[in-house]
């Protein structure tokens, strides 16, 4: 005699019927899913440890900076966070940095290089328009005055207006354009605080560029 009755019996042949026919597929669904999780696990794990390691680097570079170690060592705590953990947000900062110690060590190659990196690879708009403004600034430096005055052509955050005017200004004036550059430095002063040190500074810029003209 049967264990089961007919209804039972039925419904275990089609049970049997449908796993013939679906069994497979649901095996490899099975286990895409498993490995999915596995896989997110895993890389999460994965970014977590690249996080710990961008970030113990980034510690050695400002230890670097405290310590007043040489430009290479500086410069070479800056290469491991650029080359190996690009994305990270302590890569761009690690450019800017190194950018800013190799200007003290009046290596405007090495700093013109950071500062370009940091402006191709950032990601916050505000970073993006510090590195292109000290960009601008060592090219001023050298000058490239046209290739300044492109960099500071470009769009930038509200913030930024008095700095990039004061720039552009600095840039006009040592290629001979008064009348242009003393109009950036008014707009540099309509945008800075009138209280401001900065602001006393660009002042002055403007009142030397007066004089000259009279």
């Amino acid at each position: 005699m049967s264990a089961y009755n007919y209804e039972e019996q039925e419904k275990i042949d089609w049970l049997k019927a449908w796993w013939a026919a679906n069994g497979t597929a649901v095996l490899f669904f099975i286990a895409i899913f498993a490995a999915t999780v596995a896989g997110s696990r895993l890389w999460n794990h994965y970014q977590g440890e690249q996080a710990r390691q961008a970030a113990d680097l980034y510690t050695v570079l400002q230890q670097h900076i405290e310590r007043g170690s040489e430009l290479v060592k500086i410069t070479d705590a800056a290469h491991l966070l650029t080359e190996g953990f690009p994305d990270s947000g302590y890569a761009v900062r690690a450019a800017l940095i190194a950018a800013r110690a190799a200007v003290q060590a009046g290596n405007d190659q090495v700093a013109g290089d950071m500062l370009q990196w940091a402006l191709d690879h950032a990601k916050e708009p505000e970073i993006k328009d510090l590195a292109r403004l000290r960009l601008a600034s060592v090219l001023v430096d050298e000058g490239k005055y046209d290739q300044a005055l492109k960099l500071l052509d470009g769009q930038h955050g509200a913030s930024f207006t008095g700095l990039y005017a004061d720039l552009r200004g600095d840039a006009l004036a040592a290629t001979g354009k008064i009348d242009e550059a003393r109009a950036a430095y008014q707009k540099a002063l309509e945008s800075l605080s009138s209280q401001s040190v900065y602001s006393n500074i660009v002042q002055m810029k403007r009142s030397v560029l007066r004089d000259q003209q009279r």
